[in-house]
């Protein structure tokens, strides 16, 4: 019988470093001011391409999006740890980037929605395809009221969906 390593609980990430000097809390809100800027720019460019149903264009740009989201939480993280020394040294950069900030909530919220109404109307067009596909292979028959009967459920087949168009 060979010896199991010991199972460790996961670690959690460390805290972040709270900012100590002028400098510091400048170079990081213009750090996280880039950050969200471009993450923006990217957000409102998968907006358009959803919106114009280029799916297959919007998802190429998951890889960015995934990096710039990761960069702006850890900035954020930063921020927040460094809360009391910024509103102490940096009081009006604060208020700026607090700004800047909700109208960059408000723009995420309508891409956000933009996703969710396509998600819905895919699901909404597979959907119909599937119940399709399933009435089309039972048998159409009559019940005792004069009514089609229902296909069973046991009856539904499952789609494949072809996503390299």
């Amino acid at each position: 019988m060979t010896a199991q390593p010991p199972k460790t609980a996961p670690t959690a990430p460390a805290a972040p470093r709270p900012i100590t000097s002028l400098a510091e809390a400048q170079a990081l809100i213009g750090h996280y001011s880039e950050v969200m800027d471009t993450l923006l720019q990217l957000v409102e460019q998968e907006t358009g391409l959803v919106r114009a149903g280029r799916l297959r264009e919007a998802a190429k740009l998951e890889r960015h999006k995934s990096e710039l989201a990761r960069l702006y939480v850890a900035d954020t993280a930063r921020l927040q740890a460094s809360q009391p020394y910024l509103a102490q040294t940096v009081p009006q950069l604060l208020d700026g980037l607090r700004a800047r900030h909700d109208t960059f909530r408000s723009l995420l919220q309508i891409n956000l929605t933009v996703l969710a109404t396509a998600h819905a109307v895919s699901e909404g067009i597979m959907r119909g395809v599937s119940d399709e596909v399933a009435r089309r292979t039972t048998l159409q028959t009559y019940g005792a009221s004069g009514r089609a009967n229902l296909p069973p459920p046991k009856s539904a087949q499952p789609l494949t969906v072809y996503r390299s168009l």
